[in-house]
């Protein structure tokens, strides 16, 4: 399904000869497959996908986050470049990452996919995360401006909320987030290719 977004983002490219606003030919499909993508926490917990329930929890809300509470909600930044560098890196990940699933539910696994399943995201992983930072920090002058989804005192449930600095907040849990869910798939990396990769040394 994420082979939709990466064709539109191709076919965008190609019509219009540039990177630049290519988001706007992809934003219902992105909407659609990162909404429908919290299900996976569903599959997580109940067994179907051998992937950790809170590190999965984690990646989904976040770009689900990104997706309805950022970029749709702060229209402003959807023409920014970070914005298509954190599609971009979605778009790869999922596309290996369900061909691995894939292949694995068929008991025929190349090892090419796997391989690049546990390979490719050492850059991808960073590159997303660069993305949606510049895309929160992009939308901050606009929040405060306009007081999005801010809630001001006084009012009569004696509740006060500023989104511009729960978006600050969320910008600053990725300094203990990012490095648990990047170092747990060195982890794995080393696991699942790190004796295949030690008996080629061998040879």
């Amino acid at each position: 399904m994420w082979l939709v977004i990466a064709v539109g983002l191709a076919r965008a490219y190609v019509a219009r000869g540039s990177y630049h606003g290519l988001y706007y030919s992809i934003e219902k499909p992105l909407k659609f497959f990162q909404t429908g993508a919290l299900l996976e926490i569903l599959h997580c917990a109940a067994g179907i996908v051998p992937s950790s329930v809170v590190l999965t929890g984690f990646q989904v809300m976040s770009r689900v986050f990104l997706t309805w509470a950022v970029t749709h909600s702060v229209r402003e930044v959807q023409s920014e470049d970070s914005v298509l560098l954190f599609v971009a890196a979605w778009t790869v990940t999922e596309i290996i990452r369900y061909s691995f699933y894939t292949f694995s539910l068929l008991n025929h696994l190349p090892y090419l996919i796997k391989w690049a399943r546990y390979t490719f995201f050492i850059a991808l992983y960073p590159m997303g995360v660069t993305g949606e930072l510049l895309t929160i920090y992009a939308a901050l002058p606009y929040v405060q401006k306009t007081g999005l989804y801010s809630i001001t005192l006084p009012n009569k449930y004696n509740f006060s909320f500023d989104y511009h600095s729960f978006l600050i907040l969320v910008m600053i849990s990725y300094i203990p987030l990012f490095p648990q869910l990047y170092f747990h798939m060195i982890r794995q990396r080393k696991k699942v290719l790190g004796h295949i990769e030690d008996y080629s040394k061998v040879e």
